[in-house]
């Protein structure tokens, strides 16, 4: 799986994920694992949300490994759910997407094993109950493509800001705020204040959780009385003015 861009890196859970030569970063958090981080940073929160939903349409950014999408498919399948999933994924990375069926995923996706190769091979997969579609390329203009209202789910999951700047700012999440559904949950591992007020700017509600002992960010159209502690963003403008929000 190693190449001119990515090198192969085992984390502490006993999965393996990639280090980006391009972007200065692995992928995943090497301390708390890459399956453990996909199932406790974004898939708990947006299925405990969503727990009495029957289908449910998800955006995946960026597809990358595809952690968050095969660990949403292991815990469906782990917890007997009678519920059809929708994915939606950008990836910009084609030669990153035609080598997943060659890579060591943990014993947790064998049983999908299919679907993996043939999100590698043809982009596309769809049974009765599961749907995934990549697309490569730009995900800002992969946005434009969806209807308004569409998304019930968004895993906020680019590299940091500092590397993949354009997918933080106030118009980005702005146009992710078109796309989602009332009730939309997002997820993300980012805390920094900037891309919270860049959330917060675009119109979503802040609150804070945790997850392997640690600070998150989850993102509602409407105030949520049970997930999360809410973050008061006018406050944190009133004492620190220097502050802003990232922009285009």
């Amino acid at each position: 799986m190693e190449n001119s861009q990515n090198i192969l890196v085992s984390t502490e859970d006993g999965s393996n994920t990639l280090y980006s030569k391009k972007y200065n970063q692995h992928f995943h958090n090497t301390k708390d694992g890459a399956i453990n981080e996909a199932l406790h940073k974004h898939i708990f929160p947006a299925f405990l949300y969503h727990q009495n939903k029957k289908e449910l349409n998800i955006l995946d950014i960026c597809f990358g490994l595809g952690y968050n999408s095969f660990a949403t498919i292991f815990y469906i399948l782990e917890n007997n759910l009678d519920i059809k999933i929708n994915i939606y994924s950008p990836e910009l990375d084609f030669d990153l997407i035609k080598s997943l069926q060659n890579f060591s995923y943990p014993k947790e996706f064998e049983k999908f094993r299919n679907i993996i190769n043939e999100l590698s091979l043809n982009q596309k997969y769809e049974d009765e109950k599961i749907k995934i579609e990549l697309f490569i390329g730009d995900a800002r203009e992969v946005l434009k493509t969806f209807p308004n209202n569409f998304f019930d789910i968004v895993y906020q999951d680019a590299f940091s800001s500092e590397v993949n700047y354009e997918l933080w700012t106030k118009e980005y999440f702005e146009d992710i705020y078109k796309i989602s559904k009332k009730d939309c949950i997002i997820t993300t591992y980012a805390i920094a204040t900037p891309i919270r007020l860049s959330m917060y700017e675009a119109g979503f509600k802040i609150y804070q959780d945790r997850a392997l002992n640690k600070k998150i960010s989850l993102g509602f159209k409407k105030e949520q009385n049970s997930m999360g502690k809410v973050v008061n963003m006018e406050w944190k403008q009133v004492v620190n003015k220097e502050l802003k929000a990232l922009y285009d």
